[in-house]
């Protein structure tokens, strides 16, 4: 690599780990450059070196971890070998670190105010006074409100989003030269992510720093970056601009990357999956690390490493397709069968699952008797139908009731009152064995698999604890030829059973979760985030296997996720939840082109684009409200863009008041705005006339 004058040079880095199975090369080999003001982004699966990389910038790796090779200069001084003191003077000053998940890194015993005085008390020679005063600047340059309270409160007292702006207002205390940015926003909802990013971009800008993004997310790459570094197995695998890496990718990893990504793909297509999964760092093959997953692979793959050679039309790759002397001829391999097309949604297909009124209240108590003094209305009234077969995404933001509404279908929360009809049966007045018979055929899937799967027992138990329970008459042989069955349906060989849920990757559990709930035939099935934590290329061959299975055994679902791009790819329905109540409801494809209610056009407009860099458009304002407390009128009001930037007379005096009634705007497309444009009436076949118009003509539609 051609090095200049940069602010940060990475050179031949390694970082390895001794451990009792060998050495793990987590790190083996990579270099790359970031300017002043730039902005550089790590990509690629879990286990390729990312996070370890920007650890050892920070020079936070610690024995039995060390660094056999390379050299990192920042502004000129060598950090592998710069003293503690250099180190010290560095670190939260001229770099900084925002890590994935704040709750496990803000400090639980201290306040907000102490833990952002902290870095300008050691760095910046601040009174108390001087850092309490900068605190509150930086809480309001953050957009938090009321940054008095917040500056006297504890981490665990605030939402994610909210703390993650803190996490960021930490790193910038000392307006730093380098801020690295560790998943920022992966457990964020879109609105929220959005701000965050925004938000990083105008820090950028006011202060001149360099950002080292790290993220599977190529949406937010395309937003943020002007330089990509992919990764693979410790090393690089790519290394261009944005534009060109995003417009035309070269190594068969990134192609594979971005053809896993579900934006933009139709429901009728079929997600590219990378096979297989990456090796443990202990046991990297001799070759190219790659090849085993690679379509072009030939033996020479296998036998050496390929260098970096310079990419036609710019950048830097590490595959023998490119190699100027003697290139790799370009036969792909015959690829693996596709999964079954996507299952249609049928107008005419029978409903499987009904909610009417669905809420579900918890109680708000307080004082030494406990008394009542509050409701916390999670799920408010709603009322939906399932058709056979058909998949309904269930989007919104975190506190909108999602998770609470799937609980409370299979009857995990004690609270739900209304109606939840499964093919005619009220499941939350069943009880005993009635009770019993129905909730086979109604399962769940968690977002977090490990935590969901006991680590006590082997997968064969876990998998086939349902059958003891509702086909108890089974013998040993039946149990384990059904249990053996299923976990080859899910793409998992038998001898999965014999072993323990830690043993398994992140999307290994998740196809275990899955034969969990497919082992007793179910007919329903709720998925709560089942794919949010996932890699995009993992997440690929779920959301495959999802539909795959959709289209064997007639399942119906009901998807919880924060990602759109996932609903308009497997969802033939959506609903969109504002807190505890759905606020627009429609065929996939009708709400995506066409989405009537001001919080659905925030939430799709929050979403980062591959491609081109657009204008962002203000982020959404404020949080969700209290579900305790919520908002007169429309829940929505107080954060509406319609009805502050150009409302009319009618919607000022309306929204504020009254919760809208849902307006029928084209087929099965709902929403409840009053700004809200309903369908207009087909013209009479003779004479021309309309029919009635305006509101009055509007056909009320019949969800909550």
């Amino acid at each position: 690599m051609l090095w200049r004058m940069s602010l940060l040079e990475v050179d031949n880095l390694s970082t390895w780990f001794r451990t009792e199975v060998g050495v793990a090369r987590a790190v083996d080999g990579v270099s790359f450059s970031l300017d002043e003001g730039g902005s550089l982004a790590l990509v690629g699966e879990s286990a390729c070196g990312k996070s370890v990389t920007a650890l050892s910038i920070m020079r936070l790796i610690r024995p039995p971890g060390y660094h056999p090779t390379g050299e990192i200069r920042f502004a000129g001084t060598e950090l592998l070998s710069a003293s503690p003191a250099t180190l010290q003077s560095l670190r939260g000053n001229e770099i900084s670190m925002i890590f994935q998940e704040p709750m496990t890194s803000l400090n639980p015993v201290f306040s907000v105010g102490n833990q952002l005085a902290e870095p300008l008390l050691e760095h910046q020679g601040m009174t108390s006074d001087q850092a309490r005063r900068r605190g509150l600047e930086l809480l309001g340059q953050m957009g938090i409100p009321s940054p008095e309270i917040i500056l006297n409160s504890y981490p665990h007292q605030l939402s994610g989003g909210m703390r993650q702006r803190i996490m960021i207002a930490m790193a910038i205390a000392c307006r730093p030269r380098l801020m690295i940015a560790d998943e920022p926003t992966t457990a964020l909802d879109v609105t929220v992510q959005a701000q965050i990013l925004e938000l990083i971009k105008g820090l950028q800008k006011e202060i001149g720093m360099a950002l080292i993004l790290i993220t599977h997310d190529l949406g937010i790459v395309s937003q943020m970056s002007d330089d990509i570094c992919v990764m693979y197995s410790g090393q690089v695998a790519e290394y261009a601009t944005r534009r060109k890496l995003l417009e035309r990718a070269r190594h068969p990893y990134t192609v594979k990357l971005l053809e896993s990504i579900p934006r933009g793909v139709s429901r009728e297509g079929q997600l590219s999956v990378i096979r297989g999964m990456v090796r443990p760092a202990t046991d990297y093959p001799p070759g190219c690390r790659f090849a085993e997953r690679c379509d072009f692979a030939a033996a020479r793959c296998t036998a050496s490493q390929p260098p970096s050679y310079a990419l036609p039309g710019g950048g830097e790759g590490a595959c023998f397709l490119y190699d100027p002397l003697h290139p790799l001829p370009r036969r792909r391999k015959a690829r693996e069968p596709r999964a079954a097309a996507a299952a249609q949604g049928k107008s005419s297909a029978k409903v499987v699952m009904e909610l009417r009124g669905l809420r579900t209240h918890f109680p708000v108590k307080k004082g030494f008797f406990q008394r009542v003094v509050g409701q916390v209305k999670a799920v408010d009234h709603v009322t939906l139908s399932i058709r056979e077969g058909t998949t309904l995404g269930l989007v919104g933001e975190s506190g909108c009731g999602k998770t609470t509404l799937g609980q409370s279908l299979v009857r995990l929360e004690s609270e739900a009152r209304g109606e939840v009809l499964f093919e005619g049966s009220d499941l939350l007045t069943l009880k005993g064995r009635e009770l019993r018979k129905k909730r086979r055929f109604v399962q769940i899937i968690f977002q977090d698999p490990y935590s969901s799967l006991n680590p006590r027992l082997l997968v064969e138990d876990i998998v086939g604890e349902g059958l003891s329970i509702h086909e108890p008459e089974l013998s040993e042989d039946a149990c384990r030829q059904r249990i053996h069955a299923v976990l080859e349906e899910v793409g998992l060989d038998a001898g999965a059973g014999e072993r323990y849920a830690h043993e398994f990757s992140g999307g290994q559990r998740q196809r275990i979760a899955i034969a969990r709930a497919l082992i007793l035939r179910p007919r329903f099935i709720v998925l709560d985030e089942a794919t949010s934590a996932l890699d995009v290329s993992v997440q690929a061959q779920i959301l495959n296997l999802l539909r795959d299975l959709q289209v064997r055994h007639g399942l119906t679902y009901l998807f919880i996720t924060h990602d759109l791009g996932v609903v308009q790819y497997i969802a033939h329905e959506v609903a969109v939840m504002y807190l505890g109540r759905i606020v627009e409801y429609g065929e996939t494809s009708a709400v995506f082109a066409r989405p009537s209610h001001p919080y659905t056009r925030s939430l799709l407009a929050s979403v980062p684009e591959i491609g081109r860099r657009r204008k962002v458009p203000p982020p959404l304002p404020g949080e969700v409200p209290s579900p305790i407390d919520p908002p007169q009128g429309c829940h929505f009001h107080p954060r509406c863009q319609v009805l502050n930037e150009q409302g009319t007379a009618r919607l000022r005096e309306a929204c504020p008041t009254v919760y809208p009634e849902a307006v029928t705007l084209r087929g099965s497309h709902w929403a409840r705005c009053y700004a809200a444009e309903p369908a207009k009436p087909k013209a009479a076949a003779r004479g021309g006339r309309r029919a009635g118009s305006g509101r009055k003509g509007a056909k009320k539609a019949g969800g909550a």
